[in-house]
């Protein structure tokens, strides 16, 4: 089908309208040609392309877009690219990139974006050109500072969430549980935050180490952390306080990541945990921080800076993440969903309560995702939640008795039956 006449199609347009997509066609183009114009150089070895050639461009792309011939639109990208492939086969430089031809050509799409988005183009003119900017950031950060093995799990990462995510079904194979697409999502989250914490405690003064390790590890298993840390303290390498401290530190991951696993497995649980969990993390991390400040710094060369928790890399590793951790947490969280939900049919509600009991003891995740996958946001869901809780503070209880002994549970229990009290109360009687 021939496109309409030009004519035509000028004559059906707001003349207000096409001017402010024509201005911001420009400003978009005006963005990204002032950094390129600051890099073109002078003289006859200067860049091919500056602040009016970006600007052009721009401009050029949001006009052939408002004649409404798309063969014209592609016939203008065909030139730009064209003009790229000539500019790049004239350079005589020693280093010759395509950034700045590559550039122009995102800029004369940017512009035809305009006609359809206005906000959508200027937040890509704006990534663009922050991302042109930062040049020798950017390259320092991944010749110099960034580690190969963390490169290595930011690829494997990468591939779980843009490839391996969008394929898997997104459908539940028994009842409401076992589903694939919840289950690499569930994976994908631990790899992330055990990414970001790594990275963060990088950039940190290594006497912080103990507090941030112990939130990350929190988020990979709080009772193997209260473990680890009682371990270093029955050893006679670190101090009680200092370790249960950190203990507590780990207690917050629990309940940021009960939020986690709520959104991720049921949504409709978000309104009535966000309150009791947020205030629950808040105490924890107070007391947490508390201890930590308080407690006699370690002499050098003994103690540890970093818990050494499956999951989390200990301090001089280059793993971000530990990929078997996780997934072995991920197929805890299903196992036990699994197993409730085969009570549940067994028993009815009595069994998913039965069932949450008995995977609190192990891991407070996977028997709370259990009850929010099987049970509504009510009375009775609200029950199994905090004796979960409770059930679960009691098996840190003794794991802190046993590895660490009557000095490390002494300064870590208070703290951790007063936050885990205040989410029962929040959720029982409020």
């Amino acid at each position: 089908m021939q496109p309409p006449p030009l004519g035509d199609t000028l004559a059906h347009l707001d003349l207000a309208g096409a001017a402010l997509v024509l201005s911001a066609a420009l400003g978009c183009g005006l963005l990204v040609g002032l950094e390129r114009e600051r890099r073109k150089g002078e003289g006859p070895g200067r860049a091919f392309a500056g602040l009016r050639t970006f600007a052009v461009a721009s401009v050029m792309g949001a006009t052939t877009a408002l004649t409404g011939w798309v063969w014209l639109v592609a016939v203008g990208a065909a030139m730009v690219a064209a003009l790229g492939v000539v500019a790049y086969w004239r350079d005589r430089s020693d280093d010759p990139g395509v950034t700045t031809e590559l550039a122009l050509l995102l800029t004369y799409l940017i512009g035809v974006l305009c006609v359809a988005s206005l906000p959508l183009a200027a937040g890509l003119a704006m990534g663009l050109t922050a991302l042109l900017a930062g040049r020798e950031r950017l390259h320092r950060f991944v010749r110099h500072w960034l580690r190969p093995g963390e490169v290595r799990d930011g690829l494997i990462l990468a591939a779980l969430v843009l490839m391996a995510l969008p394929l898997v079904p997104d459908r539940p194979l028994w009842g409401s549980v076992l589903n694939p697409h919840l289950i690499l999502q569930l994976l994908v989250l631990l790899l992330a935050l055990q990414s970001l914490a790594h990275l963060g405690r990088r950039l940190l003064q290594a006497r912080h180490a103990v507090a941030l390790s112990s939130v990350a590890s929190g988020f990979v298993s709080s009772t193997a952390t209260i473990a680890t840390l009682g371990l270093s303290v029955r050893d006679g390498h670190s101090g009680a306080r200092l370790m249960a401290g950190g203990g507590l530190l780990s207690c917050v991951s629990t309940q940021l990541q009960l939020l986690l696993v709520a959104a991720a497995v049921q949504p409709a649980w978000l309104s009535v945990l966000w309150g009791p969990a947020l205030v629950s993390a808040a105490a924890a991390a107070l007391w947490g921080l508390w201890l930590v400040r308080g407690a006699p710094p370690e002499p050098m060369g003994d103690g540890i800076t970093s818990p050494r928790v499956e999951g989390v890399p200990v301090a001089g590793s280059e793993r971000m993440f530990s990929l078997k951790g996780a997934a072995a947490v991920a197929a805890l969280l299903t196992g036990v969903q699994a197993l409730v939900h085969g009570l549940e049919l067994w028993l009815g509600e009595r069994g998913v309560l039965v069932g949450a009991l008995l995977g609190a003891l192990a891991d407070l995740h996977a028997s709370l995702a259990a009850v929010f996958v099987s049970m509504a946001p009510g009375s009775s869901g609200l029950q199994a939640v905090a004796l979960a809780l409770s059930v679960h503070a009691a098996s840190k209880s003794l794991t802190a008795a046993f590895s660490g002994g009557r000095h490390y549970v002494a300064w870590l229990a208070p703290g951790l039956w007063a936050h885990t009290g205040l989410a029962v109360v929040w959720l029982v009687v409020v």
